[in-house]
Order: structure tokens, then C-alpha cells, then sequence
């Protein structure tokens, strides 16, 4: 440290620092002073315009303003565009442009500058209309259109005209139009155009002897002979008529401009005018031999000279006349025929019915009468019964008789009854008259069940019944995909086979599908898919009644009541139907085990003996559904008239065996059962009332 010290004093460093007198200067002493000047201002606005047109330069886009015409004045407004030779500089945005010209219509319209660097905006003035003129030398009131529009009648002035090609037409009845395109200048341009429009007729000269006849073209009158008519082109009837003379009468085609002369026409007297009339009418007319028509008859005959008429008519005998006429002549004349009769003897039954002959009444029909020897038409009637009509000629010189014997309006509907019917879907059914008959069995009857109670029943209304049960090809006309299945691996849905696994519901919608198909009334009342109630007026399709259906399996038409569809004995003869038999040995517990019919489960339908009545497995290959629901039946002793069972219930009536069943009890035609879930083994037939 010692020696810095010595350093720094050897340096004069180290010296005493001693403090002096300061004095700030004064403000007001003289210094520098910076002073604004008039350049100055002129400078900063130089810079500050040079720099917004430089960014101006920088940002503007280069619009070209193409223009039709090019000599319009344009105008841009609403914002800053410098105009560089046919450019403008502008920055990008909407503008307002406005272009004016002579002869044009001002346009404003906008201009929008994109951001694109090099742009180019071409605009289209439009032309002020022409200012046009029409006319048409010589003529006035010629109607004027202009591209089909109607601007008037000639003449017309200083019309405005959009510029352009137009169609122009001028047209003057009687003339022929003229059809030109022109073209308008437009831009207040004036312009004139004229038609010398050419006669759309010619001059036809018509002469006749004698003169003074009417001229007639195309119904109209046009004048008397002689005569130069103006007639217009095309084609044209020409008539001339004279009072007492013949009408002449010919087609010309007339060509505009090239008159003509008709050859002098010399017209024929008239005929005379004859109106024929006869008693009766429409008898056959001939004049000098050739015939003229039926009567009445206008005909015209030659003046000055006879004419002999004939008439003819089947029934009367020829009459023959003559007439004379003048020229000009109208005339009538009436002949009464004489007609030809000849005696007809007429015997009906019953005696008291009535005769009409063409619609006249003649008295009672057992008579003699005299009768017009052509074709009559003979009626006898009666009420009660179908009245008779025909046609009947007499001949003369022959004895004739029309023997009638009239049917009953009963016995005619009898006989329109068909016996046997077949349905859309193929199915055969038979009419049956019915009668009284007992249900049930005796509580002694072996096998009995306690549903099965006496019951006497009374059938009146005739019915038909169908001859076999309906098939699977039957049944699927209505539900396509319907299957009966398989049993132990054998098919129960062949075409042939009766329709099984299915319920009461389904057999009573196929019953009205029947009746659809064939026009008539629903038996069944349905909603939706549900049956509701039925309609027992109706005589549409439907399931048996178990009345119905009972009749027909255990009556024989002799009073006789039936215990087994074959007999009284329990075992069925052969062929007598498809039960439980030995082949059902292994599957069902009770069979028939002296009886084979060939079939495991269910058999064709009708391939098995019929009954007495023809109807075929009314006993086995399946059981039926019926109509009726199970349930409670009439009184004790009464006699129920074509019943219908109860009108609500659970279950509905299964009657008949099937291929599954082999005991005393189920072979009983007097078995009655229930259900209403589908089974393998049974199926159902239809039915219907006879129409009354």
C-alpha cells in the first residue's frame, strides 16, 4: 500500500482535492434555439402524400371497365380509382358505376373489385327502343303483330321497338297475311315498314238458264245468276236453286288471283216431292218395280207422268197405287193394308191365364183367335206365375195350335236350385233338405258321454255341405304359407291331405274369404282378425252347424238314426274310413287292431267310402271344427229349430273321429268334443244356407 501511495505522488496524484465557486448559468443567458419554418410544413405534407400514394400504388388493383358500346362516358363513385389509359387503379370493394351514352339506356349499376391483382369487368348498355312505323298502301285497318303480339291497325306511327330481329305480320280479312322478319335498330333510330297485300280470292263468273237463280258457297247466298262473285281460296260448295228446277250442286278449289268462268248451267225441272205413309208403318215400297224403302217415305218423282206404287208387308196382302206430280209438287199420301189373317187355336194351363198379342190384350188364352199371317209376338201370363213369350208365324191354309202350360214362381225357383255347387277354391258341396232328426245317445249307449243329451231338432232351412273336408291346396288359395307338419317323420302337408293345425278362427276367415270370392255376404262379422259374431241371415260361406253336421252323419233318409258311419257293429268294414289302426300301433295307445286303412296319420281327402248322403269322411282322417260354441244346449224335451248354439263362449264344437282315434266312445257318430287350440288332427268342411 505504501508504495501505491509513493506511485501516486509521484504522479501529482495524490494531490488535495480543494472545492471551487459554482454559479448555474443564468436562464436568460444567450444559448441555442430551434425555430418551425414554412418548409417545414410543406415537407411533412409532401412526405405524408407521398407515402399514402405510395401505399395507394402498392395495394390498388388494375381494373380494365370493358364497355358496349365503347364510346360511353363512365363514372365510378364511392371510393378513390386513378384512371392509367383504358385502367383504373382501384382498391378492392363495391363502387358505383354509372355509363352514359347517346342512344342507350343509362346504366347504374355496381362494380365489385376483387382481390385479384389484373381484373377485367365487362358491362353491356342496352339500346333504346326503335322508333317504327307500319303501313299498308292502298288499305287501311289491316290488323299489325309483331313476334304474334297484336300492336294494332294500319296505320301506325312512331310505335317504340326493342332493338333486334322480329317476326312482323300483316293481315286483313279477305287478304292474304304477309309474313316478313325484320330487324330494329333501336337507339330512338326511325324506321318504316309497309305490305302491299295481295286479294286472297278470285272472281268466279256464273251463268244460268233460266237466270235469276240463287247462288249459294258453302250454304250462304252470294248473289243471283248472272254473277262474278268474289270467293275465297281453298276448296268450296257451289249450289245453285231455282224456284220449280232441280238444284245444281259442285266442289271447286279456288286459288287466290285466278278468276274463272262455270260453263252456263241449264237446270232441270224439279221433281215432285211425295210423302208416303201406311197403316201399319214399315211396309216394304216399290216405284215402277224398284224398290224405294220402307214407309213413311219422302220421295221425289219426275213431274208430268204416272207412277205405279206397290206395297208389301209380311201379314198383309199386297196393295198397289199411283200418283201424279207437277214440277215442284209437294204431296201426301196414305194407304191403308189390308191384312191377312188366319184362324190359331191357343190352349194353356191354367185355363185362366191371359193372352197378349204384341203387347195387346186379347182376352183369356183358351181360345180361337185370328191372327196376322207374319211373326206376332205372343204372351200368356198369370200372376203366381213365370209368364210365356215367343214368336209365333201363322201360315195360311194350316191349322196351328200354341199349347202353353206356365210354371209356378215356386216351381221355377226350384228349378234354378243347383243340387250340387262347386266353390273358387275347387271344393264340391251338395244341397240337402233336411228334416227332423234326434241328437245325443241314450244314457245306456256304451261309450257315452255326459255332453251328449237327447236333443230333438227341427231343420227347415235347406243347406249345402261340403262333400270332403277342405285340403292343404284348398286352404293355402287363402293363407299361402300354411303347413299341417310332419308326424313321426310322415307328411301331413301334401296338396291332397285335409288343412290341420289350425284354429276356429282361421277355418271361419277362409269361410268368408269364399264368400268374397264369390260376391256374397260375409257369414261371419269379423274385427281385424277376430270373429265377433256372424250373421245368420246370410248365406254366404261358413263351418257347419252341429245340427247340420249330425243330420248328416246319422240319419240314413229312412228314420233310421246311425250308431257308426258303417253301422252298428264296431269294427268298420274295409275302406270304411281313416282310423287308429294297427299301422298307429306304436304312437296311439287304443286302435282299432282288427283294421288297416294304409295311412299312419291323415289320408287324401275322399279317398274313403262316402256315406248314405255321398259325403266322404264325415268319420276318421280328422275330426271337424263346427260352428256352434260348446256350451249349454235347449230345454229338456223342446224342439230347437235349426239351431246355431249359444252366441258366446270359451270353446268351439269339434264333431267327428279322426285317423287317431279307435275306442267305442270317439267312433260314436254322437261323440261330441271341444277345443280351441289346433290339433294334428283336426281339420274343417264348409257350408252354406240355400239362397231364399
Amino acid at each position: 500500500m505504501a508504495n501505491i501511495d509513493d506511485d501516486n505522488d509521484v504522479n501529482g496524484l495524490n494531490d488535495p482535492i480543494i472545492p471551487i465557486d459554482f454559479t448555474p448559468h443564468d436562464n436568460k443567458a444567450p444559448g441555442v434555439t430551434f425555430k418551425l419554418k414554412w418548409f417545414h410544413f410543406f415537407i411533412a405534407a409532401f412526405l405524408a402524400v407521398s407515402g399514402s400514394a405510395a401505399w395507394f400504388v402498392l395495394t390498388a388493383k388494375s381494373v380494365l371497365v370493358e364497355v358496349e358500346p365503347i364510346t360511353a362516358e363512365i363514372q365510378i363513385a364511392g371510393g378513390l380509382s386513378l384512371r392509367l389509359g383504358q385502367r383504373y387503379l382501384m382498391r378492392s370493394g363495391s363502387y358505383q358505376l354509372t355509363l352514359v351514352n347517346p342512344g342507350y339506356h343509362d346504366t347504374n349499376t355496381q362494380l365489385l373489385v376483387s382481390g385479384e391483382q389484373a381484373q377485367t369487368h365487362p358491362f353491356a348498355m342496352r339500346k333504346l327502343p326503335g322508333i317504327v312505323s307500319f303501313s299498308t298502301p292502298d288499305l287501311v285497318g289491316a290488323r299489325v303483330q309483331l313476334d304474334s303480339i297484336d300492336l294494332g291497325v294500319s296505320p301506325l306511327t312512331d310505335i317504340p321497338i326493342e332493338s333486334g330481329e322480329h317476326q312482323l305480320t300483316f293481315s286483313l280479312d279477305r287478304y292474304l297475311s304477309q309474313v316478313q322478319m325484320i330487324e330494329i335498330e333501336g337507339r330512338s333510330v326511325e324506321q318504316s315498314y309497309e305490305a302491299n297485300l295481295q286479294p286472297a280470292w278470285a272472281t268466279v263468273s256464273l251463268t244460268t238458264l233460266p237466270s235469276a237463280a240463287d247462288v249459294l258457297v258453302d250454304g250462304e247466298i252470294v248473289g243471283t245468276t248472272p254473277i262474278n262473285a268474289e270467293i275465297l281460296q281453298g276448296r268450296h260448295d257451289i249450289m245453285v236453286k231455282l224456284a220449280g228446277h232441280k238444284a245444281w250442286q259442285d266442289d271447286f278449289d279456288i286459288v287466290a288471283g285466278e278468276d274463272f268462268s262455270i260453263a252456263p248451267i241449264e237446270l232441270e225441272q224439279a221433281d215432285g216431292l211425295v210423302f208416303i205413309r201406311t197403316n201399319p208403318s214399315n211396309a216394304s215400297v216399290t216405284i215402277g218395280g224398284e224398290f224405294k224403302g220402307l214407309t213413311p217415305l219422302d220421295v221425289a218423282l219426275a213431274p208430268g207422268q204416272n207412277h205405279e206404287l206397290t206395297f208389301f208387308k209380311n201379314g198383309f196382302h199386297l196393295t198397289k197405287t199411283s200418283v201424279r206430280t207437277e214440277p215442284d209438287q209437294e204431296r201426301e199420301i196414305t194407304v191403308e193394308l189390308d191384312p191377312e189373317l188366319t184362324s190359331v187355336s191357343v190352349i194353356s194351363q191354367p185355363e185362366d191365364a191371359e193372352l197378349y198379342v204384341n203387347g195387346e190384350y186379347r182376352g183369356l188364352a183358351n181360345q180361337v183367335i185370328e191372327l196376322m199371317a207374319a211373326s206376332q209376338q205372343i204372351e200368356i201370363r198369370k200372376e203366381g206365375y213365370v209368364p210365356y213369350n215367343g214368336e209365333f208365324t201363322s201360315r195360311p191354309g194350316l191349322d196351328q195350335v200354341i199349347r202353353v202350360n206356365l210354371k209356378s214362381l215356386e216351381q221355377a225357383r226350384l228349378e234354378q236350385i243347383k243340387p250340387v255347387i262347386t266353390t273358387v277354391a275347387g271344393q264340391t258341396l251338395k244341397l240337402f233338405y233336411p228334416n227332423s232328426f234326434t241328437m245325443g245317445a241314450s244314457r245306456r249307449e256304451a261309450g257315452r258321454r255326459p255332453n251328449e243329451n237327447i236333443r230333438n231338432i227341427k231343420l227347415e232351412r235347406a243347406f249345402y255341405f261340403g262333400v270332403t273336408e277342405v285340403s292343404n291346396e284348398e286352404f293355402r288359395l287363402f293363407l299361402a304359407d300354411h303347413s299341417s307338419g310332419t308326424l313321426e317323420g310322415i307328411s301331413l302337408d301334401d296338396e291332397a291331405q285335409p288343412a290341420l293345425r289350425l284354429t276356429w278362427t282361421q277355418a271361419a276367415l277362409y269361410c268368408n274369404w269364399l264368400s268374397d270370392a264369390e260376391s256374397l255376404p260375409n257369414f261371419y262379422e269379423v274385427d281385424g282378425e277376430e270373429v265377433i259374431g256372424f250373421n245368420a241371415d246370410s248365406n254366404g260361406y261358413r263351418l257347419p252347424t252341429e245340427a247340420e253336421w249330425a243330420w248328416i252323419a246319422r240319419t240314413d233318409g229312412n228314420g233310421n238314426q246311425l250308431k257308426y258311419s258303417w253301422g252298428d257293429q264296431l269294427i268298420p268294414p274295409e275302406n270304411a274310413g281313416n282310423f287308429a289302426d294297427i299301422s298307429t300301433q306304436a304312437y296311439l295307445g287304443e286302435i282299432l287292431f282288427n283294421y288297416d286303412d294304409g295311412y299312419m296319420g291323415t289320408a287324401p281327402v275322399g279317398i274313403f267310402d262316402p256315406n248314405y248322403y255321398g259325403i266322404h269322411d264325415i268319420a276318421g282322417n280328422v275330426a271337424e271344427w263346427v260352428h256352434d260354441y260348446y256350451g249349454a244346449v235347449g230345454a229338456v224335451g223342446g224342439e230347437e229349430l235349426d239351431p246355431l248354439g249359444p252366441e258366446v263362449g270359451q270353446f268351439h264344437i269339434v264333431r267327428g273321429s279322426s285317423w287317431a282315434h279307435g275306442s267305442v266312445t270317439e267312433l260314436r257318430l254322437s261323440f261330441r268334443d271341444f277345443g280351441e287350440e289346433p290339433r294334428d288332427d283336426l281339420g274343417f268342411r264348409v257350408a252354406r244356407y240355400l239362397e231364399e
